[in-house]
């Protein structure tokens, strides 16, 4: 391990390191305490994602300038002996929010769900794009190869032919939107449940320029532990009801999700391929085969009142 990180600039003043191997990322991940108390979390990449780490760092620093809760970056450079990329941030303290939202109460959940959607429309304020067709040419190729990939993926589910007309049928909703910058991970398992009951957000690796209603497809898991904090970061961001295309993109990203998730799942093993059916069985239950366009989590007179999500 020193020889990975021996040339990183406060490698000196470093009196432990733990590895971390929670998470998805390829990244290589560490635990730092440093002789002045502080604490840092330590990310290395190779150094052919020199670019994309460079982006990523001056991405956070742009959003952490605004005021956003989140882990701060701290340094960003070169080290062992040129061979990889580090991410030097500021360690959050609290808990795993994922972990945590389902022992609270169904207001603090509504709760911190309406903190979340208020953080991510400011969010969405700091850097923005005229309305363009560059999303449906961008994310439309994608969606082609979801369906391409699970067409030749040898796991298969009830329903497929559904989705993936839905797909084909809704994809000009894609048209003409504008981007934004976003975190385009946005779920509780990337927020941090604070000792003072606020959110800070970590893991920015998908930081990144998308449609804005795209950041809420991470509400795939919540939806399903915990739908008040799903429906309180709609609200949140909204202040009260989305408009009608929301709820149109919204049903067209969980329905891609749901057409990816095989195909993703298979190289992780049979636990993560059957978290997958698992996932696809609610999106499709949600939206009742996509014969609807609000999901059933979401309290059924739409109010903006904490009464109905009892």
């Amino acid at each position: 391990m020193p020889e990975l990180i021996a040339d990183i600039p406060l490698y000196a003043t470093f009196t432990a390191i733990e590895p971390l191997n929670k998470g998805w990322s390829s990244d290589k991940k560490y635990r730092v305490e440093t002789a002045g108390g502080g604490r840092f979390l330590l990310r290395l990449a190779d150094i052919s994602e020199y670019e994309h780490k460079k982006a990523e760092f001056e991405n956070m620093r742009r959003v952490a300038a605004s005021g956003i809760p989140m882990q701060q970056p701290v340094l960003f450079g070169i080290c062992s002996s040129g061979k990889s990329v580090y991410l030097l941030l500021t360690w959050v303290d609290g808990e795993d929010l994922q972990e945590v939202l389902p022992l609270l109460s169904k207001t603090e959940q509504y709760a911190l769900g309406l903190e979340a959607g208020k953080i991510l429309k400011k969010m969405h304020t700091l850097y923005t794009t005229s309305p363009s067709d560059d999303w449906l040419n961008g994310y439309g190729a994608k969606l082609d190869n979801y369906i391409r990939n699970y067409q030749n993926c040898d796991y298969t589910f009830e329903g497929d032919s559904i989705l993936i007309e839905y797909l084909q049928n809704n994809r000009h909703l894609l048209g003409k939107r504008p981007l934004c910058l976003t975190h385009d991970d946005y779920h509780p398992g990337n927020m941090i449940f604070t000792a003072d009951k606020k959110l800070s957000l970590i893991d920015f690796q998908r930081l990144r320029m998308v449609e804005p209603f795209h950041a809420f497809s991470g509400l795939c898991f919540p939806a399903k532990y915990s739908p008040r904090f799903a429906t309180g970061q709609i609200h949140g961001y909204f202040d009260g009801e989305p408009p009608t295309d929301f709820w149109r993109l919204l049903s067209l990203y969980m329905a891609a999700i749901a057409v990816n998730n095989l195909p993703w799942s298979v190289p992780y093993g049979q636990g993560e391929i059957d978290f997958a059916y698992e996932q696809i069985a609610d999106i499709l239950r949600w939206y009742d085969n996509f014969t609807r366009l609000v999901p059933s989590w979401y309290p059924r007179d739409h109010t903006f009142n904490e009464a109905v999500i009892s």
